[in-house]
């Protein structure tokens, strides 16, 4: 499986991508072709666990993991991190109706669902294209991704994060979750603005080349 950008023509392995999160032209990068599954291969997921279902949905995707690294990272992201070993349940809520549970992660938002699971995707991937760097992570939030993030992101080796929120822009809940954080690789910033002022930021960090 290779992924091209959204802004010009090019052909990566998954785990470059990963490691440099945007295109160099500022285009996303997404598949070049989405894997077919057959009818039997739909049924086979159905009776999964969900750890098994991640396993095998990121095995389409990232076919230059292999099945050992791939399973480290799913297993260290879902087991043990959730209130259930389910992390995301679906309950009946009556007949006919079923209600799918995505805040049983540590931040209690459903944004945990990924954000558990990146740091063992990226540090996988930097070990594949660059094993000597340290990752710098640079996030702009309106709330529950900023502490998701943090969350997942804490004392993982060879990363550091930095999140940015808007100081009037969050309620006092999420204020308090992003900075009493704990971690020797975490940093919160308060910015005068709004959101948007915050991701401005963040991209033009990021499109600055000095």
């Amino acid at each position: 499986m290779k992924f091209t950008s959204t802004r010009s023509p090019m052909a990566l392995d998954s785990a470059k991508v990963i490691a440099q999160g945007i295109s160099k032209e500022g285009g996303l990068f997404v598949p070049e072709s989405f894997p077919a599954i057959s009818d039997e291969m739909f049924e086979k997921l159905i009776g999964m666990t969900y750890k098994e279902r991640a396993a095998a949905i990121l095995s389409l995707y990232l076919t230059d993991f292999t099945e050992a690294e791939i399973l480290h990272c799913v297993n260290g992201a879902y087991t043990g991190t959730f209130e259930n070993e389910d992390p995301a349940p679906l309950v009946e809520v009556k007949t006919g109706m079923h209600l799918l549970e995505l805040w049983h992660g540590p931040t209690c938002a459903f944004k945990d669902m990924a954000l558990q699971l990146l740091p063992y995707l990226l540090t996988t991937s930097a070990g594949k294209t660059a094993p000597e760097k340290t990752m710098v992570i640079l996030v702009a939030t309106s709330g529950d991704t900023g502490k998701a993030a943090l969350d997942g992101f804490a004392d993982v080796e060879k990363t550091k994060i930095i999140v940015f929120f808007p100081q009037e822009g969050v309620s006092p809940m999420q204020k308090l979750q992003m900075t009493t954080q704990t971690g020797n690789n975490v940093a919160v910033c308060a910015i005068h603005g709004n959101f948007d002022d915050a991701q401005t930021g963040v991209k033009n960090i990021f499109s600055d080349e000095s």
